[in-house]
């Protein structure tokens, strides 16, 4: 299972904001949008922070009610985590768990940006891969007679 796997399934659409947005117009978008983070790209597309759900807290504790006055590029992660599309869904919920967040741009190794997924996207897929798996072996074994009963055995 790779994070590319996940993103063919979810969508590769970003919301994201530039540098220079208020938190009051981030933290719109973020709730309009039911999403937990808006990555932060220049107008060329360069990833260059993500401001999540969390960092706005972070922020009322310290800025009070001017935070929302200020800009992104003030209260953003900067040194943000990526993975590449080719990493697989363990590493990348190793990753995430590691540094205590829940999303997780997904970058090509040209430095596109290429989706982004949340620790929601990486268990619904695992747990839809494990029902997929069950299901075929509940039909394997189905089909095969064995939890009906029907074990033909060998008179010899």
């Amino acid at each position: 299972m790779t994070v590319a796997a996940v993103l063919r399934q979810k969508g590769s659409a970003v919301v994201g904001v530039p540098p220079d947005a208020t938190v009051a117009e981030a933290a719109g978008i973020i709730a309009h949008h039911r999403i937990g983070a808006v990555v932060v790209r220049e107008p060329d597309g360069r990833l260059v922070g993500i401001l999540s759900e969390r960092d706005v807290v972070r922020g009322l504790t310290i800025h009070g009610h001017a935070l929302m006055g200020l800009r992104v590029s003030a209260l953003m992660t900067q040194n943000v985590q990526v993975i590449a599309p080719e990493a697989t869904v363990d590493e990348a919920m190793e990753l995430m768990d590691a540094g205590y967040f829940r999303h997780l741009p997904v970058v090509s190794r040209d430095g596109m940006l290429c989706g982004i997924v949340s620790i929601r996207d990486l268990v619904r897929h695992r747990i839809t891969v494990q029902q997929s798996d069950v299901e075929s072996l509940q039909a394997y074994v189905m089909g095969r007679g064995y939890a009906l009963g029907r074990i033909e055995r060998s008179t010899v």
